[in-house]
């Protein structure tokens, strides 16, 4: 039996994840104004998270032995538990989009940029969203608030009222 949106939970979910994944993909995308709506409390919910744990990172110092047998100590930089957490329970409410070759970029200068990158969006969004956010939080003094909804008016075709979500 058809709920929210006039979907079951499981297409409902299916939907929400897929928009949600674009609009931090590309900061923008056009739907209706019921889904904008809905799409803006699970984004922001996301988003929120983000910021709590984007900093939290835990430096460790590894011990290695070289050819030689000499050993050697490294210092690497790695999440936290909680982190490490957060950015799995982000994961499960988001789709992995993979970042697109532009035409202009050679394949070896493409896989060079991004070869050691495993999961974009999600590297997108503790990397330049969520200090982003943190920074402008602390300005504002104010958390939240992170999307925007503009109307478009009604649709051809069907009536439905459409309308632009954006990060603001």
């Amino acid at each position: 039996m058809p709920g929210k949106l006039g979907r079951t939970a499981e297409q409902r979910k299916a939907l929400l994840r897929n928009q949600a994944s674009e609009l931090l993909w590309h900061g923008k995308i056009t739907t209706t104004k019921a889904k904008a709506k809905e799409l803006k409390s699970y984004v922001e919910k996301i988003i929120t998270k983000a910021i709590k744990v984007y900093d939290d990172n835990v430096e460790i110092e590894v011990k290695k032995t070289d050819k030689k047998g000499k050993e050697i100590t490294e210092k690497s930089v790695k999440d936290s538990a909680k982190k490490l957490a957060a950015r799995r329970l982000i994961m499960a409410k988001l789709y992995d989009l993979q970042e697109v070759k532009p035409f202009s970029e050679k394949k070896s200068d493409f896989k060079a940029r991004t070869g050691d990158v495993q999961h974009p969006l999600m590297e997108k969004l503790f990397n330049e969203i969520a200090p982003k956010y943190a920074q402008r939080a602390e300005e504002l003094g104010q958390g939240g608030g992170y999307t925007r909804i503009y109307l478009l008016g009604q649709r051809r075709g069907d009536g439905a009222e459409e309308a632009i979500i954006e990060l603001v």
